[in-house]
């Protein structure tokens, strides 16, 4: 075989590992930011949640206070 071809071989060879190195990585890193953003959004959505439950709370609290107040009010 030619010195040129091995030469063009090797260089290929290199090309292409270089490229599937690179691909890899950059997939491990998308994988990554995709696994933090999830965890963002799952605590984002959680917060929500806890919001709405207090929320309800709230509105529980108030009419108890109403409620109250009336008894209050109505017996005095």
């Amino acid at each position: 075989m030619s010195e040129t071809i091995i030469v063009a071989l090797l260089g290929f060879v290199g090309t292409l590992l270089g490229s599937l190195c690179g691909v890899l990585a950059a997939q491990k890193l998308t994988q990554y930011r995709l696994a933090q953003l999830e965890d963002k959004v799952n605590k984002h959505n959680n917060l929500i949640e806890r919001t709405f439950r207090l929320e309800g709370q709230m509105e529980e609290c108030q009419h108890d206070i109403r409620d109250l107040k009336s008894i209050c009010h109505g017996g005095a």
